[in-house]
């Protein structure tokens, strides 16, 4: 509930405290007074966008504070995921304008986004006014009303969760099912890549390997000449390395018996012989070995222009490069094959789950449908007490086509106040004191079925005089048995009614007006709603007429 409010330099207001009991309050004041003023700093502090003209003239700063007891909503894991101080009985909001166009939050002391302050504050205080009954003709009010009635709080967040699963598996089945459209149109070009480069059966280092053999069968007369010539100077008919070095070899032999460096010179020479003549024989073997293959370089250049043409495709410089293209178009095609199978999978998944959401969504139906036949009840008879004698009211169910995320039901609350009218939606055919009655009552009524905020009623009773606004007033008075109401009114039944009144006021000062508010003890309360009765004339009767209100 709201226990205080503090006002500083915001409008007419210089300052303002004022402290608030639970049940029903009501404020009176003259028309003008400031209680819409009163009514702005309260929407403020709860999070709605500031104007710097509200802050009062030749001050650079205006505050609102306001004091809640939550210790009944069960708030404490808001607190805890907003890294908030939780104190049940003194949660302090402030709010604070600066000329400049500055604006700051706070909540216990701790600053806050205005989206924050904003959420909290929905959960504490519902203002409901004449602009309000405009959510009478919203559908998904309607069915928020039905579904507190219906207790389907429980069975809702079971089927959202579905829901939300039965959305994710869509998404993946329609972005799967628009990828394999598109890759389905490539699969002949992607196919055709993979079966020419598999064709080709590469190899790693096989370019690197032809090439060198290109360039021995394109040299192969030079490499036979070389070798004869290279055999002929190593191990010749007539004058050659070997028969100097073995004639050399048997010279410093001789000498090895009276020089003694002479034996290290023929190990030297022996080894010298010895790496020569080997090479003499490879070279010999070689030259024979080798011989012009005409067929075999054809295939090599062949292979070659091969291997070439496809990097130039392929746009690469290598052969291993070819290999990742060739594993890539792979890894397509094996994502294509595999389409149908995953298709498949998503689509059982995606029909089991709207399977389950249409049980679900049928559940939640059948309470939504028994709760209609009370509510209707209920309202029908509330609207009667309201002076509606002839009041019809219904509510049609409508099935979706596909699940929402509330479930498969549209609905549209009908009603007809006269006899010979036709039922039709709220929005087509109430007149405006019609829908605040018919507000007042829905409010009365899920009162009992959820734990509700304080309310604020800003003359909703506009429009009703005599017994009805008497009989508005017993319902207000009603839910303030249940919890904080708080009334805006200029009708002296209401007033008369309310636990405690608080009254509106202008006083004037030699430079300025300024908007003061006070509660009213029971003698300010009898002249207060005497003065309501009979005008700024109070009367004998008037008074005497209070007294009778107010059970005095």
């Amino acid at each position: 509930m709201l226990k205080s409010l503090l006002i500083r330099n915001y409008v007419l207001i210089d300052e303002l405290d004022i402290r608030f009991d639970d049940g029903f309050s009501v404020i009176t004041g003259e028309t003008g007074a400031g209680k819409s003023i009163i009514l702005g700093a309260l929407s403020l502090v709860l999070g709605e966008r500031a104007d710097t003209k509200s802050i009062q003239k030749g001050s650079d700063k205006c505050t609102i504070e306001a004091v809640f007891d939550i210790s009944t909503y069960g708030l404490e894991s808001f607190f805890k995921e907003n890294d908030l101080e939780y104190d049940a009985t003194e949660c302090l909001f402030r709010r604070e304008l600066f000329s400049s166009g500055k604006s700051r939050a706070f909540i216990n002391d701790s600053p806050v986004s205005l989206s924050v302050l904003k959420s909290l504050g929905n959960s504490l205080i519902d203002v409901h006014s004449q602009h309000q009954n405009l959510l009478l003709a919203d559908m998904h009010f309607q069915l928020n009303v039905v579904d507190i009635m219906a207790h389907t709080e429980n069975l809702l967040s079971a089927y959202r969760k579905e829901y939300d699963h039965y959305l994710s598996v869509s998404r993946a089945l329609e972005e799967l099912q628009e990828k394999a459209h598109n890759t389905k149109n490539e699969e002949d070009y992607i196919r055709f890549q993979f079966e020419e480069l598999e064709a080709a059966k590469l190899q790693s280092g096989e370019q690197e390997e032809l090439e060198r053999e290109l360039d021995t069968l394109s040299h192969t007369e030079e490499i036979k000449m070389a070798l004869y010539k290279v055999t002929g100077l190593l191990n010749g008919e007539n004058t050659s390395v070997l028969s100097s070095l073995k004639e050399a070899l048997s010279s410093v032999e001789q000498l090895s018996a009276y020089f003694p460096k002479a034996k290290e010179y023929a190990e030297r020479l022996r080894s010298s012989y010895i790496d020569i003549n080997d090479l003499s024989s490879e070279a010999d073997v070689l030259k024979d070995d080798i011989e012009f293959d005409p067929e075999r370089l054809e295939w090599v250049n062949e292979r070659m222009n091969t291997l070439y043409s496809l990097q130039q495709k392929h746009r690469v410089s290598s052969v291993e490069e070819l290999i990742v293209k060739q594993n890539d178009f792979a890894s397509q095609l094996h994502t294509i094959d595999s389409f149908d199978e995953e298709l498949a999978k998503l689509t059982k998944q995606q029909q089991e789950s709207h399977q389950l959401l249409v049980k679900k969504a049928c559940e939640i139906s059948g309470l939504r449908k028994k709760a209609a036949g009370i509510i209707e009840k209920q309202l029908t008879e509330r609207m009667v007490l309201l002076g509606m004698p002839n009041t019809r009211f219904q509510i049609s169910f409508a099935p979706k086509g596909k699940p929402a995320s509330n479930g498969m039901d549209d609905i549209v609350f009908l009603f007809s106040a006269n006899k010979n009218e036709q039922l039709k939606p709220v929005s087509q055919t109430a007149s405006g004191g019609e829908i605040s009655r018919l507000m007042l009552c829905i409010k009365s009524m899920i009162a009992g079925y959820a734990a509700l905020p304080s309310i604020i009623f800003d003359e909703i009773d506009t429009g009703v005089s005599g017994e009805i606004a008497d009989k508005m007033a017993g319902i207000m008075q009603e839910l303030g048995a249940k919890m904080q109401v708080i009334t805006i009114t200029h009708l002296p039944q209401i007033a008369a009614k309310g636990k405690a009144q608080y009254y509106v006021y202008k006083e004037d000062s030699t430079e300025r007006t300024y908007t003061r508010i006070r509660r009213l003890d029971n003698n300010e309360r009898v002249d207060e709603i005497a003065r309501m009765l009979s005008g700024s004339e109070k009367t004998q009767a008037a008074i005497d007429n209070a007294k009778v209100l107010l059970r005095l």
